[in-house]
């Protein structure tokens, strides 16, 4: 072999090494996590304890909320309640419209989020989410929304709103784990989302959601 094959070569392999080194660990495919949520509407009866759980977690200002609670009466007569929040969209809506790219899908789990150093408060997103789940936080200045307690689930934790829930009816976790919780139920219940035809591709997997709540 000639040296100039050799050096060819070396500086082949150090550029393919260079290229792997570039790519972040947690941006791999074998490494992502796609954090999603479940709700058992049959089990929400309008206790409000996420709603409180939330504000209390994330100091969010009176008269806005991250997660809510809506009342609705089916055509039969019955009442039945139903947690919205974010829905950490695969095909986020509220992501191109912001100028400042402020507000982000991350690569590496999927959340959806705001990077308040960057938001202008400007609500392109808040007007381009088809669930009605932004606000403008008076407190801060900026554009605020669920965050699935991104600090929590790092620590191993569950969402607030999760952990707190007296009947169990939401469950979380990551979709890319087939052993997960969140995964296991999913695939053994029937469940909806809501305004698929947006293509937004929501995170948050209903069981029997009522037509009457995704309008």
């Amino acid at each position: 072999m000639s040296l100039q094959t050799t050096r060819r070569e070396v500086l082949k392999a150090a550029t393919v090494a260079a290229i792997t080194l570039a790519v972040p660990i947690s941006a791999q495919k074998a490494e992502r996590r796609r954090w999603a949520m479940y709700i058992d509407v049959n089990k929400c009866y309008g206790c409000y304890a996420c709603m409180v759980a939330c504000a209390a977690e994330n100091n969010v200002p009176v008269g806005v909320f991250r997660t809510w609670i809506e009342r609705h009466v089916t055509k039969g007569g019955t009442v039945i309640f139903v947690p919205k929040q974010c829905n950490h969209c695969e095909n986020a809506p509220c992501v191109k419209p912001c100028p400042t790219g402020a507000t982000y899908k991350r690569v590496e789990d999927g959340l959806v989020l705001v990077n308040d150093e960057l938001c202008i408060g400007c609500g392109a997103c808040i007007q381009a989410c088809p669930y009605g789940a932004r606000f403008f936080n008076p407190v801060k200045g900026v554009v605020d929304k669920c965050t699935f307690c991104e600090h929590r689930i790092y620590q191993g934790k569950l969402p607030a709103c999760v952990e707190t829930c007296p009947t169990g009816a939401r469950v979380f976790g990551d979709l890319n784990d087939p052993e997960s919780p969140v995964s296991k139920i999913i695939k053994a219940n029937p469940t909806q989302r809501l305004k698929i035809h947006t293509g937004a591709e929501p995170m948050i997997f209903y069981k029997d959601l009522p037509s009457e709540a995704n309008l």
